[in-house]
């Protein structure tokens, strides 16, 4: 049993939700394992993970140096490691080919950056619970225009483009827009540039411009390859009018509201 203590490693898959996969390990070398290979990081430092018996969400922290080689500050500051899935085990470094032992898995919260590096929360499956179990009542669709719910076709309703300039939250397209605000609460998705693989919240539209909630993490240079989805406001007018889609319409405008318990006779 000290023999297998002394050559264990613990290695770690990291999972971006743009397809992009990384796999370490705090050995000394690179290992395979199940036919993955896992670069060798001692400069990632890994805390104790906290798992639980009950329903509490299971944590560990991982904490590292900065380097253009694993993570990169402008990734890190730019949001592409965000809600990243984790699968963590440990081998015996000395015998690879063994099966691997599963320590959990999770996905990437909050990442924290100083001078010296990164340290980034992983939590567990559980996490998942802490999520409200019931939706609550509102005026405005709590869908996603496109969902599974909403069930608008979204693909006549994207379209590629390039991007003339940008100041600010200001984007300038190459092409305008199909009917009044129609990328008002859409999503600006970056396919080339500095921000490739990254999305951008639209605030509101007026013909071939487009404002940003936030400006681009990254600097924007003419010409940048684009794709811009249509939004919606959710409201129930805008539903019935610009979708014909009130049969999915998932909010309750007619619904009284709680002034209805103060209200009395000539009030």
């Amino acid at each position: 049993m000290s023999d297998q203590l002394l050559t264990q490693a613990l290695c770690w898959r990291v999972e971006r939700r743009d397809g992009v996969m990384l796999a370490l390990t705090d050995h000394d070398r690179d290992l395979v394992v199940d036919g993955v290979a896992y670069r060798a990081a001692p400069g990632m430092v890994p805390s104790a993970i906290v798992r639980s018996e009950g329903l509490d969400a299971d944590t560990m922290e991982v904490s590292g140096a900065l380097g253009t080689g694993a993570f990169r500050r402008d990734d890190l500051l730019a949001g592409r490691w965000d809600g990243a899935r984790v699968v963590i085990c440990a081998v015996d470094w000395s015998d690879p080919a063994r099966a691997a032992i599963p320590l959990g898995e999770g996905r990437i919260g909050e990442v924290e950056l100083d001078e010296h590096g990164f340290t980034a929360e992983l939590r567990g499956g559980q996490a998942q619970l802490e999520r409200p179990a019931n939706e609550t009542t509102s005026p405005a669709c709590r869908a996603t225009l496109g969902d599974a719910r909403c069930r608008v076709a979204m693909a006549p309703r994207r379209r590629v483009a390039r991007v003339v300039a940008c100041a600010g939250v200001a984007v300038t397209l190459d092409a305008g827009e199909p009917v009044a605000d129609a990328y008002g609460e859409g999503v600006l998705r970056w396919f080339g540039g500095a921000n490739a693989g990254l999305t951008s919240a639209i605030e509101r539209s007026a013909g071939a411009v487009l404002t940003l909630r936030a400006t681009p993490v990254l600097a924007v240079a003419p010409g940048a390859l684009v794709e811009v989805t249509e939004g919606c406001d959710r409201r129930l007018a805008t539903c019935a009018a610009r979708f014909a889609n009130v049969v999915n319409f998932r909010g309750e405008p007619h619904l009284p509201g709680i002034d209805l318990l103060t209200r009395y006779p000539g009030g």
